[in-house]
């Protein structure tokens, strides 16, 4: 994006797939085919998708983020053994009539929810060939709107919702939207870091010139990380498409957005100040169970008061 032209200039000359339409996207990609190597063997057989944070999958949270942004399609792509993640989301006829014999109300409309959240598709990622192939599989699905991707190990507080804005922005400006989060300066080596500039857009949301992937502390442009949360225009099919292999051989979003970026396409992020559970690395995934255990009307009370104990061994670990 050439730092001389107005970002309503730049929003003018954008070509017909980047267009503004003021239309909102309703549609999101999950990507969730890869092996999850670092939590074998329990992985094995359970999509990492599918491990419970107190009594819901990780996968449930990321899509209730989307359901209450509005989104009414939902589409995972899959891997082999993943399967079950769909399943997760289908009717139990047997289950709901055993609860309902039971009178067990409130797990029959937690049990009934999970169907009614969104309409759940699936397509298949042969290879895992990188996040850029696993968002390019979803092209004949998405068709020509705008999407939102939302990586499948990481969601946020319900009460600090994140998407609807980002839905909302890209909405106005028809480009690229990104998620950020500050992140220590020492902690820069582990994200993808963005080059950014000042936007007159709103609160907390800034103009994208370029990112960095894991740069040194001395070498970062700034301390914003890249949050697992894109909203995407339909040209992003063509420039993944045109992108070729680069770190690890594998095809990355970041290549194709930047292509994207070069050609005139406005991309534009948000800060987040809410709280991000990541729940990709064991430690990340304990913590996000703990936190939102202490938070729950029904457990919080009690699992604190062990907690405390516990942790000044005063408890039994047992």
């Amino acid at each position: 994006m050439s730092g001389q032209a107005s970002e309503s200039a730049v929003a003018a000359e954008m070509t017909t797939d980047t267009q503004v339409t003021g239309r909102r996207a309703v549609k999101a990609v999950i990507p969730a085919a890869g092996l999850a190597t670092r939590f074998l063997p329990a992985t094995k057989a359970v999509p990492k998708e599918l491990l419970p944070v107190v009594d819901r999958p990780v996968l449930q949270y990321i899509v209730e983020e989307a359901a209450a942004a509005g989104i009414t399609d939902v589409l995972l792509v899959t891997g082999r053994g993943k399967t079950s993640m769909v399943d997760h989301f289908d009717r139990r006829p047997d289950v709901e009539a055993r609860l309902e014999e039971k009178g067990d109300l409130e797990r029959l409309h937690e049990v009934r929810r999970t169907s009614e959240l969104a309409d759940i598709y699936t397509c298949r990622q042969g290879e895992p060939l990188g996040l850029g192939h696993a968002v390019g599989t979803a092209a004949s699905h998405v068709g020509g709107e705008a999407f939102a991707v939302l990586l499948g190990d990481e969601f946020v507080d319900e009460d600090s919702p994140l998407l609807p804005s980002m839905l909302d922005l890209q909405a106005r400006t028809g480009g690229i939207v990104l998620a950020f989060m500050e992140v220590k300066p020492e902690e820069t080596s582990r994200y993808g870091i963005a080059v950014v500039g000042e936007s007159d857009l709103g609160e907390d949301v800034v103009t994208v010139r370029g990112l960095v992937e894991k740069p040194k502390p001395e070498e970062a442009p700034s301390n914003l990380a890249v949050l697992g949360r894109y909203v995407l225009p339909a040209a992003i099919f063509d420039a993944i498409r045109d992108t070729k292999p680069g770190s690890g051989g594998e095809i990355q979003l970041t290549d194709a957005m930047a292509a994207l970026l070069e050609a005139g396409t406005p991309v534009h992020g948000i800060v987040y100040r809410g709280h991000r559970y990541d729940t990709g690395m064991p430690l990340g995934y304990l913590q996000a169970v703990v936190q939102l255990a202490c938070k729950r009307d029904d457990l919080g009370t009690e699992f604190k008061q062990w907690l405390n104990e516990f942790v000044s061994g005063e408890g039994r670990a047992t």
